[in-house]
């Protein structure tokens, strides 16, 4: 029996990494996209393939879908020649980046870079990819806790990620008719170098966080990515249009 095949985008590092790391670990076969590490990238297609699984890295720029129609083109022909004309079975929206700007003074540019990362991006990515997804597959749209709780300085990002949540709801809906389930995931605070590795390089911060989630400790990319492959598997099969928080029970 074929193996199922996951693209994951923004896996070099990070919660990406651990997700393509768990998806392979259930079986998946993975696609994975990078911006600019390449030899990063090459790395995890290394470990995927110590797992026993096939695994390619694409470049991919989320933040302009002027490259999205290429983008496509390179699936498709990696689809058609190297797993014999088969579909994907799971999408999972992870790239992305961090920005902390105040309200009063995030511009125009800041925002509309948050907008098309984080939403315009996915949006139009997941659109285009429509036709080489199997009928009953699973997309992960990567949301955040601040969708739920707030923190000055995330105005954008969590009002982009809010987005991604409403999103979510609205494809799963639409999709049902392919049996396409949707579901988004947010990450609580997590020990990576996502926003400059603040979480993890900032003693006190990681204290002041850890103390405010109930579990008594900050995430770490293993948290993540082992739901995520849940997410995209057929163990959660009746799970459709859910936000899935992350966080170890942080501000309850």
């Amino acid at each position: 029996m074929a193996s199922k095949i996951a693209l994951v985008t923004g896996a070099s590092r990070g919660l990406g990494k651990d997700s393509v790391l768990q998806l392979a670990k259930k079986g998946f076969d993975i696609i994975l996209t990078y911006q600019t590490k390449k030899e990063a990238a090459d790395e995890v297609v290394k470990e995927i393939e110590t797992l026993g699984q096939k695994a390619f890295a694409l470049s991919l720029d989320i933040s302009t879908t002027a490259g999205f129609d290429q983008f496509v083109t390179e699936v498709k022909n990696l689809l058609d020649n190297q797993f014999a004309s088969a579909r994907l079975d799971a999408l999972v929206n992870n790239a992305g980046i961090g920005i902390t700007e105040s309200f009063e003074t995030t511009t125009e540019e800041t925002l509309d870079a948050m907008t098309n990362i984080h939403f315009k991006g996915p949006y139009f990515l997941t659109q285009q990819l429509l036709p080489l997804l199997n009928d009953g597959s699973s997309v992960v749209n990567t949301s955040s806790g601040l969708a739920r709780f707030s923190f000055a300085g995330y105005s954008a990002y969590g009002a982009m990620k809010a987005a991604i949540d409403s999103l979510s709801r609205y494809q799963a809906l639409e999709l049902g008719s392919r049996k396409i389930r949707v579901n988004s995931i947010a990450p609580g605070a997590i020990e990576t170098d996502f926003g400059g590795g603040a979480v993890r390089d900032i003693s006190d911060l990681n204290k002041h966080l850890a103390s405010e989630t109930a579990l008594g400790r900050v995430g770490l990319p293993d948290d993540i990515g082992s739901v995520v492959a849940f997410l995209c598997s057929d163990d959660s099969k009746w799970i459709n249009g859910q936000r899935v928080e992350v966080s170890g029970g942080f501000k309850l």
